[in-house]
């Protein structure tokens, strides 16, 4: 009975070892899935803008909810319905001037102040000669976003007070979701640090226990030989270290630690996961991406339409900052580089390599992602970093589990008929469209 008791004590200390490992390990997982983020082909959008007030001056629906979507890609960093903020409040534009005047001024308006008009100069001279970016947009476009305007005509007080609810709650939302997770993580270091003083204090108690047993023990007369000799054994480490079976196990792990080590060196060499170099200005994505919300189509006007995301010159900037925070010593910097009539030194963080060919707009207008699908939540981004990790296999893991964007593209209605009959139900992926083949990308 003596010795089966000794004998459950190491086997106790083993359980209360791995249970601590257990935690910690569980722990980790946690925090490695707290700071994963957006997988490839996933897709974490943008902090949503409020929504808009209901239609107040009447017009075809359809044209207003497109002449919205329209005004707030374009013309929102700049105008207001009801309110002045760079440029002049839009309300009543259609009564001022007409449709067949607001077009050609919208699509070009340094034309209609080259040719003269008397109304285009003096509002321009207004505004201290700011010039009004042109827009490559449609008639039947201009047209709903007037709409649009017309719509929100009269309605500064309940869309101010929905947007200010909506900022509020929004606010709230992320300041409870904030709260929750550092109350989390709170809670979570604190159960650690319990359980660390808990096992500790178990430890130290089964030793005294221990100690206690054996004095108690050694003072009885009716042990057997057998208890004797388990009460007075005692652990030989230099047998251990003389193992050979020991030294070879402690060998093998150092040189697979060796191999495994070296094998991630040379696999990371060009990758720059995490690269967030300091730039000549100190501009925000988390300020103008994240709480203005400006379309990142109004900066990186290729977005769109071009293989590669230009990066905006500084004439882009001067559409606001020619009347906002123009004593602040960064927007001097873009004054400075204007003057000197030098393009500023903006250092490039997201650059794949010559040898693989990339299609932005592929990407963004023909499969529809969102920019944070890849660039990660660069809206919350104070300066911007590398969040994925760019490689080939992340490019090719995303082709095999993103869905291709068939819809209404007459172009793959074949394809998805042909794909459907071998492989029915299996979505139809940017793979199953040849898109892991090596031409793709190398070509």
């Amino acid at each position: 009975m003596n010795s089966l008791r000794l004998r459950s004590l190491p086997h106790l200390l083993l359980a209360l070892v791995l249970t601590f490992a257990g935690v910690q390990q569980a722990s980790a997982q946690a925090a490695d899935v707290k700071k994963e983020g957006v997988a490839p082909g996933a897709t974490a959008a943008a902090t949503p803008a409020t929504a808009t007030a209901p239609a107040a001056g009447g017009g075809d629906a359809a044209a207003v909810a497109a002449g919205d979507a329209l005004f707030k890609g374009n013309c929102a960093q700049c105008h207001a319905v009801n309110e002045q903020v760079v440029g002049p409040a839009l309300a009543g534009i259609t009564k001022r001037r007409p449709v067949s005047w607001l077009i050609p001024w919208i699509k070009n308006s340094s034309k209609v102040v080259a040719s003269g008009d008397e109304y285009a100069v003096a509002l321009f001279n207004k505004f201290n000669k700011q010039q009004m970016p042109s827009f490559a947009l449609s008639d039947k476009e201009i047209t709903s976003i007037l709409a649009y305007v017309t719509s929100q005509e009269g309605t500064a007080t309940a869309a101010t007070g929905g947007a200010t609810a909506g900022n509020a709650a929004q606010a709230d939302g992320k300041a409870d979701a904030t709260g929750a997770e550092a109350g989390a993580g709170k809670y979570m270091d604190i159960l650690l640090i319990v359980l660390v003083v808990v096992l500790i204090v178990l430890v130290v108690t089964l030793v005294i226990i221990g100690n206690l047993m054996k004095d108690v023990l050694r003072g009885r007369k009716d042990l057997d030989g057998r208890d004797i000799e388990i009460l007075e054994q005692r652990f030989d480490w230099g047998k251990l270290y003389r193992s050979p079976v020991l030294r070879g196990i402690v060998g093998a792990v150092f040189a697979l630690v060796l191999l495994y080590e070296g094998v991630q060196s040379v696999m990371a060499v060009g990758l720059t996961q995490g690269y967030q170099p300091t730039q000549p200005i100190a501009f925000s994505h988390k300020l103008h991406a994240g709480e203005h919300q400006i379309n990142c189509a109004y900066c990186h006007t290729s977005v769109y339409k071009a293989k590669s995301a230009n990066i905006p010159s500084a004439n882009i900037c001067m559409n606001c900052h020619s009347q906002i925070k123009t004593e602040s010593p960064e927007i001097k910097k873009i004054y400075r580089a204007i003057e000197r009539k030098q393009p500023i030194q903006w250092v490039r963080v997201h650059n794949l390599p010559d040898l693989a060919y990339f299609n932005h707009s592929q990407h963004t207008q023909v499969a529809g992602l969102q920019c944070q699908t890849c660039h990660g939540p660069i809206q919350n981004m104070e300066v911007v970093y590398q969040y994925s990790a760019l490689t080939m296999g992340w490019c090719i893991n995303c082709h095999r589990e993103m869905p291709l964007n068939t819809k209404d593209n007459k172009y793959y209605d074949n394809l998805v008929k042909l794909h459907d009959t071998k492989n029915a139900g299996a979505p139809f992926t940017v793979s199953s469209n040849g898109g892991t083949e090596c031409s793709k990308c190398h070509y």
